[in-house]
């Protein structure tokens, strides 16, 4: 795979988490439909984030993303399980 070459996305320290438990979620996923819903939810709030000058992301992009997000941290699964809003 080719890296993204965008800037990037300025997150809030939420978004960028949730963004993490999305993308462990769609790996342990094994119904792609689900996959697809889990990559979308996360296309709708990136696109939020984006500037107007930016070409919107697609599907394909977040599902590039994760591949690279987890490829970058050479793990298969967390270490600890994320931390859940009271």
């Amino acid at each position: 795979m080719s890296p993204i070459s965008r800037k990037p996305i300025d997150l809030p320290p939420s978004v960028a988490q949730r963004f993490m438990v999305d993308m462990w979620a769609y790996f342990a996923e094994t119904d792609p439909l689900k996959r697809d819903e889990i990559a979308a939810r996360q296309l709708h709030v990136l696109n939020d984030y984006r500037s107007q000058r930016e070409p919107r992301l697609r599907l394909s992009d977040i599902k590039e993303m994760f591949a690279q997000v987890r490829d970058h941290l050479g793990e298969d699964r967390p270490k600890t399980s994320p931390r859940k809003r009271r």
